[in-house]
């Protein structure tokens, strides 16, 4: 069985930018709803690692629900209520990219409030190179052969529109300046380039 992994902080320790109530709707409910869907169309079957099923299932149910558990694992993490920044190597790599972090927020935040219905909005390392881009629904970047994520923003509304109603803007500017969780990001910056391991999701148990 696949499980519900724990917020790594407090419900109240992202606001203002995601209010407890959120998280709790968001967490509680919505990833959680993820979760047991999956184990019930699985039925008890042994299918590995997360990662694993998203890649190995059809277009489908198996698939949606699995990749939007783990995109929402993903998230979680790349949140901090504590003020972090890149560390010296992801810095390079973001002025060589973008120039500077205010332009990769500027980018982010266009990938972001540009990105159509529901979505994820990625800072992701490809082939030693620092991208970002966006994926519709459920689509995830564990399909992505070479493709590490740093970051994740969720998109769907879900997400922001009981802090911010429509201002998915003003939710994605908050967000990078206020939440974004850079030391993962490090750490998923030094896995890319073979050093460790990159994220992945709790085993089933």
């Amino acid at each position: 069985m696949y499980t519900l992994p724990e917020l790594p902080y407090a419900y109240e320790a992202l606001e203002p930018t995601v209010s407890a109530n959120t998280l709790h709707f968001h967490h509680d409910k919505h990833h959680a709803a993820y979760v047991t869907a999956l184990n019930g169309l699985l039925n008890g079957d042994d299918k590995g690692s997360l990662e694993e099923v998203i890649k190995t299932a059809a277009p489908g149910k198996v698939f949606n629900n699995a990749a939007q558990a783990w995109n929402h694992a993903f998230f979680w993490g790349a949140m901090s209520p504590e003020k972090t920044a890149p560390g010296a190597d992801l810095a390079a790599a973001i002025a060589e990219a973008f120039g500077d972090l205010a332009s990769l927020k500027t980018a982010f935040v266009t990938e972001g409030v540009g990105h159509f219905a529901s979505g994820w909005v990625w800072l992701v390392s490809e082939g030693g190179k620092l991208k970002v881009i966006s994926t519709h629904d459920a689509a995830t970047t564990v399909t992505q052969d070479g493709v590490t994520p740093l970051l994740v923003c969720d998109v769907w509304e879900h997400a922001y529109y009981l802090d911010h109603q429509n201002n998915r803007k003003g939710f994605l500017e908050a967000w990078f300046d206020t939440l974004a969780n850079w030391t993962l990001a490090d750490s998923q910056f030094a896995a890319a380039k073979g050093a460790g391991e990159a994220w992945r999701y709790p085993a089933p148990q």
